[in-house]
């Protein structure tokens, strides 16, 4: 049994983490993640107000009585999003833990301490993680350039970005996100120096995930270099699945003169969740995925899968203690 900073603080049995991911972060995955002995999050942004937000909760609670969370992505957007009413329901649903993403979450950081809940703020950079912290963030999830979606802009591989930023937080604890898909993954990131792991491309392809299985089938079917990084001119990058769409999109940023407005209707979200996710196109669309996928070969349920990385994870640590050896 491996335990961590993370296990303790919120009551989880293992420091396995599946963050907030846009249309597939709803409750019964979650639950099912919870039940497996792991921290899910609910993603908030599926919601159009709060009462659905508080609807999405209860049922996650009435599936599991396991700790869970919810996610909070805080990104600008052409249409006005409810952050204060997320925050509201999560509050008043009792929810003691938060994901945040995107912009540092100050505004909401008052209600957040006055109600007990501790905050998980995803980074992709030390500097951004060390002024996270300083603003009063609990706890810091630093995401490698290997993630799914938006790994930021310094193209910082994970085995030098967690230890750099585990060194630039002293005592705050850290989980490892970007690349995590297996137990050498979770062995890895503990030796250097996370409390606990975030994984998201891994949970996709599970058993009680709700999207298509043509997608479960082609994440298992990549490799690690089946990804392409979208938006790198517009100093927006994102990593999605590598396929006749993005490669559009690709191509035509060759040309740097060009702007959102060029590629707009190739990358409308709608178009990702409808087509790929919901239809099961794999090609129909852009459809977020991070280079792990060359790590995940079947589709368990998430009991299988917690059970079966926590086992490794053990048998690697146990093993390579053994094998090498350090002498006086």
């Amino acid at each position: 049994m491996i335990k961590t900073r993370i296990t303790e603080m919120f009551g989880v049995e293992t420091p396995l983490i599946m963050g907030g991911m846009t249309g597939v972060g709803y409750a019964r995955l979650v639950a099912a993640v919870a039940n497996a002995g792991a921290l899910g999050f609910i993603t908030a942004h599926h919601s159009n107000n709060k009462q659905e937000l508080l609807e999405e909760i209860e049922l996650c609670r009435s599936l599991t009585d396991k700790p869970f969370g919810v996610n909070l992505t805080l990104l600008p957007s052409l249409n006005k999003i409810p952050y204060d009413e997320y925050r509201e329901a999560i509050i008043e649903s009792g929810i003691k833990i938060v994901e945040t993403a995107g912009r540092n979450p100050t505004d909401h950081l008052p209600a957040f301490k006055e109600a007990g809940v501790k905050v998980i703020h995803k980074c992709t950079s030390v500097r951004h993680a060390v002024t996270a912290v300083r603003h009063g963030v609990d706890i810091v999830s630093i995401d490698g350039f290997e993630c799914a979606g938006h790994p930021g802009e310094d193209d910082v591989g994970l085995i030098v970005l967690l230890p750099a930023t585990v060194d630039a937080l002293g005592d705050v604890p850290v989980i490892a996100s970007g690349g995590m898909a297996d137990g050498r993954s979770l062995a890895a990131a503990l030796m250097l120096g996370a409390d606990g792991v975030n994984m998201g491309t891994r949970f996709m392809a599970t058993q009680e995930c709700a999207i298509h299985e043509n997608v479960k089938k082609k994440i298992v079917e990549n490799t690690e270099r089946d990804t392409l990084l979208t938006n790198r001119t517009l100093r927006n990058t994102s990593r999605v699945a590598r396929n006749a769409v993005s490669e559009e999109v690709v191509a035509i940023q060759q040309d740097s003169t060009k702007t959102i407005e060029d590629v707009r209707h190739l990358v409308a979200g709608v178009r990702g969740r409808t087509n790929v996710m919901g239809a099961g196109d794999t090609d129909g669309g852009i459809w977020t995925v991070g280079q792990s996928q060359g790590l995940i070969h079947d589709i368990p349920t998430c009991q299988e899968l917690v059970a079966n990385i926590m086992r490794q994870a053990e048998q690697v640590l146990s093993k390579n203690a053994q094998r090498v050896v350090v002498s006086a």
